[in-house]
């Protein structure tokens, strides 16, 4: 008796290279760059000092002596008081809370072509561009002074930093937006396409 093995076609449901879905790439990409900008640069307000790096304790103030950043450069005291910055404080607990661990249940859903992700992406790309906008804001009303003119220890940036501050910040607004909304439609395409199914039951 001779038994025939027929090759099964490929399944339509095989997921895509990462390559070839070139948003959630950028996401992806977005997340892996998020990382260690996160836990070198944004959470060394909640390190103790002995536990970090020298390399990674001149970072913040080679970045304040370049950007004049007065939210990064106010929390570490380069600009006196800094009660008023409670709010970008509460940033950081939900960045070090919320943002650190989707960025690698991100990465791997990505990569792996998950839609279980869809929403818990919907949820951060909301929550990011809520949070960096007031960022954005913040700068655009700080004084403006004439490059070179910065007086130490006073919020103050100048035109080259204001455009440096933004094209830092901006993309962490634009990206997380562009997430939230994608990822949105998405979903309405997987509860429409649920809704058309149970209409043919």
């Amino acid at each position: 008796m001779v038994i025939h093995l027929e090759k099964k076609p490929p399944s339509s449901k095989a997921v895509p290279p990462l390559t070839a879905r070139p948003l959630d790439l950028l996401y992806a990409i977005f997340f892996a760059f998020h990382i260690p900008a996160s836990f070198c640069l944004d959470l060394q307000y909640f390190y103790p000092k002995w536990a970090i790096p020298p390399f990674m304790r001149s970072l913040i103030p080679l970045y304040v002596q370049m950007s004049n950043d007065p939210l990064v450069g106010g929390l570490a005291g380069f600009f006196g008081d800094n009660s008023h910055l409670l709010w970008f404080k509460a940033f950081l607990y939900l960045e070090a809370i919320f943002q650190v661990p989707v960025f690698f249940i991100g990465l791997h859903g990505l990569y792996k072509g998950s839609k279980s992700i869809y929403v818990l992406l919907i949820i951060y790309g909301a929550s990011t561009a809520t949070t960096t906008l007031p960022c954005i804001l913040y700068f655009l009303q700080v004084p403006r002074v004439a490059s070179g003119l910065a007086t130490p220890g006073v919020e103050s940036l100048s035109t080259e930093q204001l455009i440096l501050l933004l094209s830092s910040y901006v993309p962490f607004f634009l990206i997380p937006l562009i997430m939230a909304v994608d990822m949105a439609y998405r979903v309405l395409g997987l509860v429409n396409a649920g809704i058309k199914a149970e209409k043919w039951e």
